[in-house]
């Protein structure tokens, strides 16, 4: 496999992938939306494919053109993008990659604690929320049957620098900003809920761990360390010098940030274990504390 495919190329997770990959001599190609970013990526070494994802005719033609696709496009619950690609792979014994998300663990629990901490060997009986999450991982993982080499990832909570055009994460830098307009650390009702986390360039490393080992029909968990919503709201006051971290309401949540963001991203509880990945894998992610990166 030497031609890679990455849909969400100009993304926070994509570009921090696609650097790797290029600087382990990957040819990579971007799916991207316009020719904004063309020049930008084009510069930086990237094949550019302009066109919609929904576009069967410019996602298959993509697809022919490369040994591999990762999926990092902002479309974890987008289950035609997820069909497509399925179908055009069909029979071709190419690797599919695709990005999900730890919401899927989440039991909208309005910042309780739950220290539950899942294993890819436990099955999920997810919220009706983000059950079409679940049901789309199963259906891609459900592709090694038909001769294609299937792999998914869960990224945990990510941060750290990307090395690509997006350079902020998405969770952790909505909480600050919230936080700087509150004037205080801001967490959601107890705040003990618990996310695991992951650095951008450890989970970009495991993706291309995945691409070179992974077998068909993997499923690997991300993350190496875990905080609490109310320590990273206290982390935020220390490091800007706001007034003391305080809750406020899980309904002050879900105005900020949209149902998904405020029940699950905000106040659920999302914990896992990787040892599958350092296992199988040899994955060794290096960075430990996001509390040194707020």
């Amino acid at each position: 496999m030497k031609r890679i495919l990455i849909t969400g190329i100009t993304g926070y997770i994509g570009g921090t992938i696609a650097k790797k990959l290029l600087d382990k001599n990957y040819t990579v190609i971007g799916l991207i939306r316009n020719e904004v970013h063309a020049q930008e990526l084009e510069a930086a070494g990237i094949e550019t494919v302009v066109g919609n994802i929904h576009d069967e005719t410019i996602l298959r033609s993509a697809i022919s053109n490369a040994d591999a696709i990762i999926h990092n496009a902002d479309s974890a619950d987008d289950a035609y993008v997820a069909d497509s690609i399925v179908n055009a792979l069909e029979g071709s014994g190419k690797t599919f990659i695709f990005t999900s998300g730890s919401a899927i663990f989440g039991g909208k629990e309005n910042g309780e604690k739950n220290d539950f901490v899942f294993t890819e060997d436990i099955p999920l009986q997810p919220r009706l929320e983000m059950a079409s999450r679940v049901l789309i991982n199963q259906h891609i993982l459900q592709s090694a049957r038909k001769n294609v080499r299937s792999i998914v990832i869960v990224p945990t909570m990510v941060y750290g620098e990307g090395l690509g055009l997006k350079k902020d994460s998405i969770q952790l830098p909505a909480l600050t900003h919230f936080s700087k307009e509150k004037g205080f650390g801001v967490y959601f009702g107890k705040g003990e809920n618990i996310w695991s986390n992951v650095h951008i360039e450890d989970l970009a490393d495991l993706y291309v761990l995945a691409l070179e080992k992974a077998k068909a029909g993997s499923l690997y968990y991300a993350e190496n360390g875990s905080s609490t919503i109310k320590n990273l709201a206290e982390k935020i006051s220390e490091r800007y010098e706001l007034q003391p971290a305080q809750s406020v309401t899980v309904q002050e949540a879900v105005n900020q940030f949209g149902p998904a963001g405020g029940y699950f991203g905000f106040a659920s509880n999302s914990l896992c274990n990787a040892d599958k990945a350092k296992t199988e894998l040899n994955w060794k992610p290096q960075h430990q504390s996001i509390e040194n990166y707020v």
